[in-house]
C-alpha cells in the first residue's frame, strides 16, 4: 500500500514539464534532520521551524532542524561518545564514514537551527547553556562554513554525544525533483538545562507543538508540512513521552522511503510506499 498526497498546482506544472522534456535524475545530497523532543504538560512536544518563503527548497514549510552534510562532518579526530561508527553504519545502512558524517551533521544542524547542542565536556554530560555571545559567534561561523564543527568541539573540549540520537526514518526526494536530498531522520530529547531559541537564519518562526496539534493545524490549512514531516509527526504522536519515543526508535527498522510522483487527469499525487493510502495534504518530500 502507499499513502497518497495531492500535490499543489505549482508542483503539478513542473511534473508535467518533466514528462514532456525528460531530464537526467539529480543525485540526492546526503542530509540529516532531527526531531527534537520534550515533555510538555499535555504530552510529548516537538520543535518545528518555518522556513522563510524566500527559500529555494520547502519555502514556507514547517520542518525539523536539519540540512545537508558538510564535507568536514566526518572528521575522524572528532571526540565521540556512544555507538561507534560501525554500529551507526549498520543502523543507517551506510558506510562508516558516511554514517559518522550523518550523525555529526544531525548534531551540528540542531545547534545551528535551534541553539541546542548534543555535546558535553565528558562522555556522559552535556553543556547546560549555549546562549552566550561566544556561542552565538560559533553558531554563525558554522552556518557560513568558516568554522568546522569538529574544530569548534575540539576548541571547547567537548565530546559529541552520539548516544543521545536515535535513528527514526530514511526519506529520499522523488526522482523528478530538481533539488533532491537523501535524508536520515533522527530523534533526540532536549538535554536538561538547555533551551531552544529563535535563532533566525533560514527560519522566520519557531514553535514547540504537540504532534497531534501540528497535524490538526496542517489539516485545517493553518501550517504547511512536507509529507515526511507529517508522517513523522503522526508516528511520534502515538507516544506519550520523549523517553517513550526514544525507546520506540530502538525497536524500529529503518528502511529507505522513495516517494513517486504520479500524474492524474486533474493534477498529480505523491505516492509514499509502505504507508496506508489516505488523503493527505500537499507538500514536497
Amino acid at each position: 500500500m502507499a499513502r497518497r498526497w495531492r500535490l499543489p498546482d505549482e508542483f503539478v506544472a513542473e511534473a508535467r514539464r518533466r514528462q514532456v522534456e525528460p531530464r537526467p535524475t539529480v543525485t540526492a545530497a546526503d542530509a540529516a534532520t532531527v526531531v527534537l523532543l520534550r515533555d510538555g504538560a499535555d504530552g510529548v512536544e516537538v520543535y518545528l521551524l518555518r522556513r522563510k518563503t524566500s527559500m529555494s527548497f520547502a519555502a514556507g514549510m514547517y520542518v525539523f532542524p536539519g540540512g545537508g552534510v558538510d564535507a568536514r562532518d566526518g572528521d575522524a579526530d572528532l571526540a565521540w561518545s556512544g555507538p561507534p561508527r560501525d554500529a551507526w553504519a549498520a543502523t543507517l545502512e551506510a558506510g562508516p564514514d558516511l554514517a559518522a558524517s550523518l550523525v555529526c551533521a544531525a548534531v551540528r544542524e540542531t545547534f545551528e537551527e535551534s541553539g541546542v547542542l548534543l555535546a558535553g565536556p565528558g562522555p556522559t554530560t552535556v553543556v547546560d547553556d549555549t546562549t552566550g555571545d561566544d556561542w552565538e559567534a560559533d553558531r554563525l561561523a558554522l552556518i557560513d562554513r568558516s568554522l568546522a564543527f569538529a574544530e569548534m568541539l575540539h576548541r571547547r573540549g567537548l565530546v559529541l554525544r552520539a548516544d543521545l540520537l536515535r535513528a527514526w526514518a530514511h526519506w529520499i526526494t522523488p526522482e523528478v525533483e530538481p533539488r533532491r536530498y537523501d535524508t536520515r531522520f533522527f530523534v533526540a530529547a532536549l538535554p536538561p538545562g538547555q533551551r531552544t531559541r529563535d535563532v533566525g537564519g533560514e527560519a522566520d518562526r519557531v514553535a514547540w507543538l504537540r504532534p497531534a496539534d501540528a497535524l490538526d493545524r496542517f489539516h485545517h490549512g493553518e501550517l504547511q508540512l512536507l509529507p515526511p514531516t507529517a508522517t513523522t509527526l503522526a508516528e511520534v504522536a502515538t507516544y506519550p513521552t520523549a523517553e517513550a519515543v526514544l525507546a520506540g526508535a530502538d525497536a524500529r527498522v529503518v528502511q529507505p522511503i522513495l516517494p513517486e510522483v504520479v500524474l492524474t487527469d486533474d493534477g498529480a499525487d505523491l505516492l509514499v510506499p509502505g504507508h496506508e493510502e489516505t488523503e493527505g495534504g500537499g507538500g514536497r518530500a
